[in-house]
């Protein structure tokens, strides 16, 4: 199994004058760190949690077909399914027909699922043989975010602008308020 980021999201949940509203800086000098600092926390909580917030394309390869009815994708929630691909042992590329499954974006995380009569296909090549192209994340604007996530993001960035050469990857204080977000499977 791997999981590959697509293409990001298009903006930062929190911007740039927000950040600096909460760190109280009103001058353009640190801007540039500034937004390194919201992309970096982004991501660092991100991972902790094992979501996307804002809207973003993933691929999920799996070297078979799954072993259920059912295939879990990383990274809740999800919004969309782009494409299902898999490739047999002569190597070229085939769509799995959307009509063949459900994509239930209700379950967290979200899944595709086997429509009743159908099944995955079989003899496929012993690598990357099966993908998911997905898009997943809260919406497309940082307003779509969960609060408490804005906050953490806040919350790691202002520790880091503030402990610039001994800051903690992820503060304890941003940790506890992602921590209900936490994806614990997958």
């Amino acid at each position: 199994m791997a999981l590959k980021l697509v293409t990001g999201p298009a903006v930062e949940p929190v911007t740039l004058a927000e950040m600096k509203l909460h760190l109280r800086v009103d001058v353009a000098t640190d801007d540039a760190l500034i937004s390194t600092l919201i992309t970096a926390a982004r991501q660092a909580l991100e991972e902790y949690t094992r979501r996307a917030f804002l809207a973003q394309i993933w691929a999920y390869s799996l070297d078979a077909t799954p072993d259920r009815i059912w295939l879990e994708l990383p990274r809740p929630p999800l919004q969309s399914v782009t494409s299902v691909t898999y490739y047999q042992n002569d190597d070229v590329s085939r769509t799995f027909a959307a009509t063949n499954y459900i994509v239930d974006t209700r379950s967290e995380p979200g899944r595709i699922v086997l429509k009743t009569g159908s099944t995955w296909p079989s003899t496929l090549r012993p690598a990357d043989a099966f993908v998911v192209q997905y898009v997943a994340g809260y919406g497309d604007e940082g307003q779509d975010v969960p609060k408490p996530l804005l906050a953490a993001i806040k919350q790691c960035a202002a520790e880091w602008y503030a402990n610039r050469e001994s800051a903690e990857q992820i503060p304890e204080t941003a940790r506890l308020m992602a921590q209900p977000y936490r994806v614990m499977r997958l």
